[in-house]
């Protein structure tokens, strides 16, 4: 047996954390194993990554995809040579008519770049010249469920590792007493559900897996001690059960095993380090006044803007904020209107917060959701009233901080339906956020059923024109 498949067997590769060590020989060991499943060649421009998945897929045409053509054809027909051969939804695949439908809100230019932003993003412009906006991001899925599992696991069939987790087995983790991979579901959205398995290990080991977090006096549930279990009772209890899993992992051989041990070893560092991150009586009020009202709530999207803060400060690789609500089929200027309120300020604080502190210099923000949206109406089109089916053909996402290049990249056409300029696929994307990290998309793979699987599968190119 070669040495990697050595390490790999014996759960002591890419971000494991091997029982029977010292915790912070264990983190040094993870560390220094890391780079095998990656290219160490490649210099990392991110230590880590925090991810805003708005889902549901927000309007582009709302947002930061100004078209003015829009204006002047309202109300008319989506001429067919524009459409072409788009699958529709079985939403609006029924509708006689597809009348074009502009935006209800103005927008203007920002910054030196002199991007195009809504009004309804007045938080994100003022921060437009740290952002590096895609507007030609494209995806295979045109459904939500299917659409949502290809943005967070490159394959739109249920089963694949999450991003988060490959980054774990890649890198592993530069701080031992919290987890590498934490996600946080925003208590104030709705909409479209939402599945562990979207931050779930796949058939990687189960120590990758996303740990995540809640609002209120239980971040992380089933952590403290049970009611009359004292600390002392509790390890010793650990310590029993570790040596009966060390007797049947010399039988059965099977890591999964060790990976349990190890995420109760974890969960015994995590009762000191919880508190800790969670805590945010030490925050000085104007750390809430710059992420807004919402920060002192614990569990909605602005707590969980500065609660990533927070995490990035203690070297957690990967954070992902699920925000749900972006669904707008019906009623779009009033819906849309609400999640940009419930999210701007909070989603530019953060960037705003961790260039002040010198993080966001180490530090990738990502904002965006699954898909985009159409440029006719589904259902009746009025002055004010209208909505937009889900459109895969094009949609903006942003990013923020190691590594990008500020500026817009990408260009659909003046319908804002079809890509004309430097399209970025879903794979693309995941490749390059693997290049920034330091990881060879390429080189990171998976034997699991015969076949050795990654996250961009057989495709994949990095997004040279938005590296800095």
């Amino acid at each position: 047996m070669d040495r990697r498949n050595f390490l790999r067997h014996s759960l002591l590769g890419a971000g494991a954390l091997a029982t029977g060590m010292p915790n912070l020989a264990m983190a040094q060991q993870a560390k220094d194993l890391g780079g095998l499943l990656g290219s160490p060649h490649i210099q990392a421009k991110a230590k880590r990554v925090i991810f805003l998945f708005q889902s549901g897929g927000p309007s582009q045409l709302e947002t930061f995809d100004y078209k003015p053509m829009l204006d002047k054809r309202h109300g008319e027909e989506l001429p067919a040579e524009v459409r072409g051969e788009q699958v529709l939804t079985g939403m609006s695949a029924q509708q006689s008519s597809f009348p074009l439908a502009r935006s209800v809100y103005d927008f203007k230019q920002h910054g030196e770049s002199g991007a195009w932003v809504s009004e309804l993003l007045p938080h994100t412009a003022k921060i437009v010249d740290d952002l590096c906006i895609v507007r030609s991001m494209h995806t295979d899925s045109i459904n939500h469920d299917p659409a949502i599992t290809f943005m967070q696991s490159g394959f739109p069939i249920a089963g694949r590792p999450s991003i988060g987790a490959w980054v774990n087995y890649a890198l592993g983790s530069d701080n031992p007493n919290l987890p590498p991979y934490i996600v946080m579901v925003s208590s104030n959205g709705g909409g479209q559900p939402l599945y562990a398995r979207l931050w779930g290990n796949g058939f990687l080991p189960s120590i990758h897996q996303g740990v995540q977090f809640r609002g209120g006096a239980e971040p992380v549930l089933y952590l403290n001690n049970p009611q009359g279990v004292s600390t002392a009772s509790r390890r010793d209890l650990f310590k029993h059960f570790k040596n009966l899993q060390d007797l049947q992992y010399q039988q059965w051989q099977d890591q999964e095993i060790q990976s349990r041990v190890a995420q109760y070893d974890m969960a015994e560092r995590m009762q000191a380090s919880i508190p800790d991150a969670t805590d945010m009586s030490d925050e000085p009020d104007w750390v809430f006044d710059m992420y807004g009202p919402d920060s002192r709530i614990p569990g909605t999207y602005a707590a969980n803007c500065l609660l990533a803060r927070r995490l990035a400060e203690r070297n957690v690789k990967f954070t992902q904020l699920f925000h749900q609500g972006w669904d707008q089929h019906d009623y779009l200027p009033g819906g849309i209107k609400n999640q940009c309120k419930n999210t701007d300020q909070a989603s530019a604080a953060l960037v705003q917060d961790l260039k002040q502190r010198g993080l966001l210099d180490d530090t990738l923000v990502v904002w965006g959701g699954e898909f985009g949206r159409t440029n006719y109406s589904q259902g009746k089109l009025t002055d004010t009233g209208y909505g937009r089916d889900h459109h895969p053909g094009c949609f903006t996402m942003w990013m923020a901080g190691a590594g990008v290049k500020p500026g817009v990249y990408g260009e659909t056409d003046e319908f804002g339906y079809n890509i004309i300029k430097d399209p970025v696929h879903i794979h693309d994307f995941h490749a390059t956020l693997l290049h920034l990290m330091g990881v060879n998309h390429e080189q990171l793979t998976y034997k699991y059923q015969g076949r050795r699987f990654r996250l961009t599968d057989v495709h994949g190119k990095i997004v040279k024109g938005i590296l800095s």
